[in-house]
């Protein structure tokens, strides 16, 4: 039996340790500007400024990475637009706000209409699925940057939420329960390894992999009073959990199988080698959204009158802000 030589997302180009230390090294410049408005800003899903003595926006920002050029592979670009969306609505609703309105900014060598089009049904897709309003946006034309049939986007998302239904993680204590929601598949997270590991012509494959990001507005909505928190899953897979409060650590006693989520996952691990801490840290590996509950009866019986699927996968236990996962053959920090 032939042994796959390992392929870490580093290897793929992308330095997860790097992106970390430059959001270290950017934070007091950032801080700098803050006035006295300001609740909290780089660290959390989203950033929090307060509108009235009541309320608060909650504010992000994402792209979709180089998820992108799968749509561009394909010339299928009707989907990219919801993974937009998704990336940072998924953001500000761990914060317990209602998504208000969004703003796109699509970058090209060169407009093509019939894509632009394209795109911004995704986007407006996304929206519909996220109840917020497309309100405004920007294309910009840069042949100087982008080659024929190139564009990136990004995306910025607005929402409100009252103090007193804020869920920003200082509730959480010791013994609540963790709870997951599936992903719909790889996301928009990992794909320089993903394109590293999968061939052009591999369609089928690349398609598997184009399945828009999974918005989880439908479900927080309707289960907010019942959780504490939320962690929306994505660069950094499981490491996102200790960022509802990095006071403690996370067990994670239970994940599902690799014949229980998305096909994708498996033709990945085994094409890059991963496992263990590399393999979670890189992908979502088919969870996508996390609850951190002391209810998890009432969670459970609300998500099943829903019908949707979901994992008890572990506890807030003491610790520092780490997730701590064993399970089965897993055993590793991170």
């Amino acid at each position: 039996m032939t042994q796959v030589q390992k392929t870490t997302y580093k290897d793929a180009g992308v330095d997860i340790e790097r992106g970390d230390a430059f959001v270290e090294r950017i934070k007091s410049k950032v801080r700098s500007t803050y006035g006295s408005r300001v609740v909290s800003g780089v660290g959390g899903f989203a950033a929090l400024y307060e509108i009235t003595d009541d309320k608060l926006l909650a504010t992000g920002t994402d792209g979709c990475g180089t998820k992108v050029k799968l749509a561009q592979g394909l010339n299928k670009h009707d989907t990219i637009g919801i993974d937009l969306v998704a990336m940072c609505v998924n953001d500000i609703i761990c914060t317990g706000a209602t998504p208000l309105f969004f703003l796109d900014y699509l970058a090209t060598g060169k407009l093509d209409l019939n894509a632009a089009e394209e795109i911004i049904t995704g986007v407006v897709e996304g929206c519909r699925q996220s109840e917020c309003a497309l309100i405004g946006g920007e294309t910009a034309e840069m042949p100087g940057v982008y080659g024929p049939g190139e564009y990136d986007l990004a995306g910025f998302a607005v929402g409100e939420v009252l103090k007193k239904d804020l869920k920003d993680g200082r509730d959480v204590a010791i013994g609540d329960t963790l709870v997951a929601l599936p992903s719909s598949g790889v996301h928009s997270n990992g794909y320089s390894l993903v394109r590293k590991l999968v061939k052009e012509t591999e369609r089928d494959l690349l398609a598997q992999a184009l399945t828009p990001t999974r918005i989880y507005w439908n479900v927080v909505k309707e289960v907010r009073p019942l959780v504490k928190a939320m962690a929306h899953i994505t660069g950094g897979g499981l490491e996102n959990i200790p960022r509802m409060n990095d006071k403690f650590d996370y067990a994670v006693d239970f994940l599902p199988s690799l014949d229980d989520i998305p096909p994708v996952f498996a033709e990945l691990v085994k094409r890059s080698g991963l496992d263990g801490a590399d393999l979670y840290r890189t992908f979502n590996m088919g969870i996508g959204f996390v609850f951190a509950t002391a209810e998890p009866d009432k969670l459970a019986a609300k998500l099943k009158e829903m019908g949707e699927s979901f994992w008890i996968i572990g506890k807030v236990i003491a610790g520092n802000g780490m997730t701590v996962v064993k399970t089965g053959t897993l055993d590793f920090r991170c």
